[in-house]
């Protein structure tokens, strides 16, 4: 008999095979994935998550599969020079990495799957409230409002869009624009307003309160959060190795700590609180980096299997039961 559970996946970068590695346990061990929420690369794996649990539904192992065949090495598309692209980018688009590339191979991998808009991913399902019955959450920052944003929660209340008609591909090209490193996604509204869209990272990693319910209520089943956030006492170098070649000047240090203290920072004092560890499987990534796009094949596999362990290490102590008595009343 399968067991529901809902998903939230945090932002890490490449490290997103650590999170499939938790992912594909935890399907293994029977639990069935109802809704998933993601940031930045969390969303990549949240929306072919909900893509693959439609009429294509998709198998552990194929979810795998899935996830080793993403081309990394072309997703720092900072053009034909690399030092240079990537400084001329910085300058004149506020970006080292246009995106597209990252954002084609999504858009066909969902299309693949069935999926184009957030109308593919409606829940019929009376017991979640209108307006918020998507299989899918990704959660973004509205530089424009200052604010994060949930889409596609907020499409209708914040820019007075039809959230069924928005595409699935660029809410996830959104989530995945990281300051500095992938070019932001503007936005129209309705009213002619464009506001602009980067990783929702920048404000939370790891919102793993997405699903809880608002009316007070005891969940009907539980909420996993998966991350992969980095131990940062060991320095800020094996985060973000991508800014190496960039240090020639002190401002440049400054941007690694600041992006890196934006990404991990509000998170890492978050996982601290007891409620939020006790349903959170914390996989080991520290000697990756977010983009370490050149990462080879084998350790790749390392940390797919640290995320399949971690999974399998939370489930041999997690007990339902004792999660509600202990944290959630059963009004």
């Amino acid at each position: 008999m399968s067991k529901p559970v809902d998903l939230v996946l945090s932002g890490g970068g490449v490290k997103f095979i650590g999170l499939v590695g938790a992912i594909v346990a935890l399907m293994d061990a029977g639990y069935s994935i109802r809704r998933v929420s993601g940031v930045s690369a969390g969303s990549i794996v949240a929306a072919v998550l909900a893509a693959g649990t439609t009429e294509n539904r998709l198998t552990g192992e194929e979810v795998k599969e899935l996830a080793f065949s993403v081309p990394l090495h072309k997703w720092r598309d900072a053009g034909p020079v690399p030092l240079l692209s990537a400084a001329w980018g910085l300058v004149r688009d506020t970006s080292i990495f246009r995106g597209d590339v990252a954002y084609d191979w999504i858009r066909g991998e969902l299309k693949n799957l069935g999926v184009s808009t957030f109308g593919d991913l409606i829940l019929d399902e009376d017991y979640l409230p209108e307006g918020r019955r998507s299989k899918l959450v990704v959660t973004v920052a509205d530089l424009t409002a200052a604010q994060l944003v949930r889409l596609p929660w907020d499409y209708r209340r914040l820019y007075g869009l039809d959230p069924d008609e928005q595409p699935v591909a660029e809410a996830v090209r959104a989530s995945m624009a990281i300051p500095f490193f992938y070019r932001p996604v503007k936005l129209k509204s309705r009213s002619g307003e464009t506001a602009t869209l980067v990783d929702g990272g920048v404000l939370s990693n790891f919102p793993i309160d997405t699903f809880d319910r608002p009316d007070g209520k005891s969940p009907r089943w539980p909420t996993f959060g998966v991350t992969v956030l980095p131990r940062l006492t060991e320095g800020l170098g094996a985060v973000m190795p991508a800014l190496k070649p960039l240090r020639f000047f002190e401002q440049t240090a400054l941007l690694e700590s600041l992006v890196t203290t934006m990404l991990t920072g509000h998170d890492q004092t978050h996982l601290n609180q007891p409620w939020v560890a006790s349903r959170a499987i914390a996989v080991e990534s520290t000697n990756v980096g977010v983009l370490d796009f050149d990462i080879s094949r084998g350790r790749l596999e390392e940390l797919y299997d640290k995320g399949y362990e971690a999974a399998q290490d939370f489930l041999a102590t997690w007990d339902w039961k004792t999660y509600l008595k202990r944290f959630r009343w059963t009004g």
